[in-house]
């Protein structure tokens, strides 16, 4: 079975969206694997923002209660350093580990190999479905172009 994809361009963005996965306002995707287990990983949105991402790291370890937005760990690239959060509250099941070996995966295939790791437990309220997320990457583009032409 195939998932369903949105197509998704602004500007001199696109991508694509899968239509099964929940999004946040901070740019994470998050897929259903099994009941109550989440592989989240960063939007294509996201890594585009960070630049080339050379480092990743960790701060809990697997079988860790997190809350939604806490700070699991951290992401640096040549652009920005950023914290990791979790978009949901339960157990950390771990990171993943072909993205500790080559991070590149964040940029080459952030939809899929490119997951950053998986939670137990049950998405909040505030995340989004892709159609809300598409209304969020509307209002975040044109905001970054209206700065770029009144600066």
């Amino acid at each position: 079975m195939t998932a369903a994809e949105i197509q998704y361009k602004r500007s001199r963005f696109s991508t694509r969206l899968l239509e099964h996965r929940l999004y946040t306002a901070g740019h994470s995707w998050l897929e259903q694997e099994e009941e109550d287990l989440w592989r989240i990983g960063f939007t294509k949105f996201a890594v585009r923002m960070l630049g080339e991402i050379v480092e990743l790291g960790f701060e809990v370890e697997p079988g860790a209660e997190v809350d939604t937005g806490q700070v699991i760990g951290w992401m640096e690239g040549f652009k920005a350093v950023t914290d990791v959060f979790s978009p949901l509250a339960g157990r950390f099941e771990g990171f993943n580990p072909a993205v500790d070996e080559k991070v590149a995966l964040l940029t080459s295939d952030p939809y899929g190999k490119g997951w950053l790791f998986r939670v137990r437990g049950r998405p909040g309220d505030d995340c989004l479905d892709v159609h809300g997320y598409v209304s969020l990457l509307d209002t975040t583009i044109d905001k970054m172009l209206g700065q770029r032409h009144d600066g």
